[in-house]
């Protein structure tokens, strides 16, 4: 039974992990959102608007295809890209504006960003804000059918079950010569966690400070997350950007982190103490039992002796039944 309270909570981590929905955050501008969602699915990018009065215009766009998905405007009815126009859908909630991109498909994985257009003085200017990687996931396919194509990267392990302190390696087996190259969280706490372009410039997220670190050999990318905490426990995916594709992503590596041995061992001393006080109830319960029983045999009327009954009886028949020996003579 002792080893029943130390297995993880990996069940429980799966069941409720599809639980967690795609989230779109409020964020402020220059600030990054990660999205993760399913095909056919809908998702939420929501863009900042400022109240300034020299803002003109404000757009969402695709980074990497230069390609606007909306323009929209507190003067103007939006204006939706004919290629998104039948499955987008925006609204204006307080200071932000919303889209909803729905009936998801793979090639919707990319970075989405918001800008503006502000006129002073007569002259516009573009000011970007607030960035959005959206990944799209790929529904399982029926045997036989074929996958839309064979660039899917590589990620290992599927599961990491650390304990707290621990380390844990994920690798990451790019496709070719990727222009950049994230890790990302995308459930729990969806944020990048390591950003690497072509020209070996990367970021790091805050929230691991030094406790990450990466190597490269060719294609393969080794990333090390040291001293890991509950707080860590998130899927982490690998994705890439290369040319001429839509951001492509791996499976990704399911990591909980979970406590340290000692919990296991306080587990178990609880669980030592909580048998002694049962097999002492218990104990007390059978001598409480027994106690009873002898006391109610003790004044319990004793039955009469069976041998010294019979020859009594035998007696008092033999004097009654007696026959006149001399009646017979008459």
């Amino acid at each position: 039974m002792l080893w029943m309270l130390c297995l993880p909570n990996a069940s429980l981590f799966l069941l409720l992990l599809p639980c967690f929905s795609a989230q779109d955050g409020g964020g402020n501008e220059q600030s990054t959102d990660v999205i993760s969602a399913w095909e056919g699915n809908s998702i939420n990018i929501t863009c900042p608007m400022n109240g300034s009065q020299n803002q003109v215009m404000m757009h969402l766009n695709v980074v990497r295809k230069n390609l606007n998905v909306i323009n929209f405007s507190k003067k103007e009815p939006p204006k939706i890209n004919p290629r998104f126009l039948e499955r987008t859908e925006c609204s204006e909630e307080g200071e932000n504006f919303r889209i909803t991109l729905n009936m998801l498909q793979e090639s919707d994985s990319e970075i989405y960003q918001c800008s503006e257009i502000t006129e002073i003085n007569g002259h516009h200017a573009d000011q970007y804000g607030k960035t959005t990687i959206v990944v799209v996931k790929a529904i399982a396919f029926p045997p036989f059918k074929k996958a839309k194509h064979s660039r899917v990267l590589k990620q290992s392990p599927l599961y990491a079950n650390p304990e707290q302190g621990q380390s844990v390696n994920i690798t990451c087996v790019l496709n070719g010569s990727a222009e950049e190259f994230y890790l990302l969280r995308t459930h729990l706490q969806p944020d990048r966690v390591l950003s690497v372009s072509h020209l070996n410039e990367s970021w790091l997220s805050p929230a691991f400070g030094n406790r990450l670190e990466y190597s490269r050999e060719g294609n393969r990318i080794v990333i090390t997350l040291h001293d890991l905490q509950e707080k860590d426990s998130d899927y982490y995916v690998c994705a890439e950007i290369l040319r001429g594709f839509p951001l492509l992503s791996a499976s990704g590596t399911m990591v909980l982190v979970k406590e340290g041995g000692q919990a296991c061992e306080k587990s178990s001393w609880d669980l030592y103490a909580l048998l002694t006080v049962v097999a002492l109830l218990l104990c007390a319960l059978v001598g409480c039992t027994l106690y009873r029983v002898d006391v109610k045999k003790y004044f319990q009327k004793k039955k009469p002796n069976a041998v010294y009954e019979d020859m009594s009886y035998n007696s008092r028949r033999s004097t009654l039944v007696r026959s006149n020996t001399y009646s017979r003579g008459e």
